[in-house]
């Protein structure tokens, strides 16, 4: 069994629900929490010195012999570890498993860094509890200011405030790190891709180029309750109506942007099978190429949800919850990237739909990322699959690039 195989197997059952087959490790939830200390044990195995920062990022240390003071310029990898409701296995934590696993690969080699290592899980990358994406790296960046993160509140009206210091830590001091760019020299996810191009070109791995610009806007759409019995449709004010209606409009406009449009999670009120509902919030996840597209797409996807709107009488209010722009992975890494896996061939190189942590670290410190083959293309369900070759391979290249930079 390698390195790789013995880390995977020792967090799959963590925050699996058995009857969907799905994770739902959501942050600061108990499947966090035991994230969090499996990876306090990984890392105290290899002698590395863990370090949760203010806003919650699990850091572990490898560093270089005699080294004194604080880290700077270090190679960073990881990803994360919390999922979306019923998410697959891979999704994040294939990243934080794959550097653990590209740290044993150099110590077996005898490779000693001449810079200080990082194995990072970067929390609540996903946003399903409290509704935006990449908090712990927005946080630390200072794109999320710590105000509007300690006020988020998740289904259940608890804010994230409240569940950080149930779980025992201190808010005092989320914000930005304004020690980032010292001490983080290149940071390198690695993660399963989000599609099948890779299947479809026969390749293992890949080397990000950009990312999409994306974001998450909450239409609420608001109508009358009544009777579903009594109440005659020329009565009704039923926002269902207008919000199924801006269903389809969305996927219109998206199919006309070459973009990609997604109302994925809904909120009913009163939600009662027999009563009218009252209000409709519903969250569009929008994504497109370039930014000036996808400001064409969220417009029209508005307009049209408006018009819709008007024609029932139903009262429509859209605030844009999380944008990101477009991420060009700089061009540097990435062949520095390339160049470390030249032994394997000609490795495409690949831009996604998908946002990650690397994204948003990219305003402030040189990222860049690799991809798993994944041959089904699924994601953020419980059928995503890596096969394990590809993971070992996965691995092997990551300890590739590490070693072809902390040895430079």
């Amino acid at each position: 069994m390698t390195s790789f195989d013995s880390l995977w197997n020792s967090i799959l059952d963590v925050g699996q629900h058995h009857s969907t087959r799905g994770y739902r490790r959501f942050a600061w939830s108990d499947a966090d929490l035991t994230l969090r200390e499996w990876f306090r044990g990984e890392a105290q195995k290899r002698s590395m010195d863990v370090e949760e920062d203010r806003n919650g990022n699990l850091w572990a240390w490898w560093m270089p012999d005699g080294w004194v003071g604080d880290p700077t310029g270090a190679f960073v990898t990881g990803s994360h570890l919390d999922s979306v409701p019923d998410g697959g296995a891979f999704d994040g934590p294939l990243g934080v498993v794959s550097a653990f696993a590209a740290v044993d690969i150099l110590r077996v080699k005898g490779v000693v860094p001449s810079i200080p290592v990082a194995v990072t899980a970067f929390s609540d990358e996903e946003g399903a509890r409290f509704g935006v994406a990449c908090v712990g790296s927005q946080l630390t960046t200072g794109a999320l200011t710590a105000e509007r993160a300690l006020g988020l509140r998740d289904a259940d009206g608890i804010t994230l405030a409240e569940a950080m210091t149930r779980a025992g830590r201190t808010t005092a001091h989320l914000g930005a790190d304004e020690n980032l760019v010292s001490r983080v020299g290149v940071y390198v996810e690695l993660h399963v891709e989000q599609g099948r191009a890779l299947d479809r070109i026969d390749k293992p791995i890949a080397v990000a180029s950009s990312i999409w610009p994306h974001g998450r806007w909450e239409f609420t759409f608001t109508g009358e309750a009544n009777h579903a019995g009594a109440t005659r449709l020329v009565d009704r004010r039923d926002p269902m109506l207008a919000f199924a209606s801006s269903v389809h409009s969305a996927r219109s406009a998206a199919a006309s942007h070459e973009a990609v449009a997604t109302f994925g999670k809904l909120r009913v009120l009163p939600n009662g099978a027999n009563a009218i509902p009252s209000k409709i919030k519903a969250w569009l996840d929008a994504r497109a190429a370039d930014e000036e597209t996808l400001t064409k797409l969220v417009t029209q996807i508005e307009s049209e949800a408006r018009g819709h709107s008007d024609l029932d009488g139903i009262g429509l209010a859209v605030f844009a919850e999380s944008t990101t722009p477009i991420v060009e992975f700089p061009s540097e890494p990435r062949e520095k990237l390339r160049r470390a896996l030249s032994h394997l061939g000609d490795v495409p190189v690949l831009p996604t739909a998908a946002g990650h942590d690397a994204g948003i670290l990219s305003t402030k410190v040189p990222t860049a990322m690799l991809f798993v083959r994944n041959p089904t293309g699924v994601s953020h369900s419980p059928d995503e699959f890596a096969d394990p070759v590809d993971c070992d391979i996965g691995a092997q290249a990551l300890a590739d690039v590490m070693t072809d930079w902390v040895t430079a």
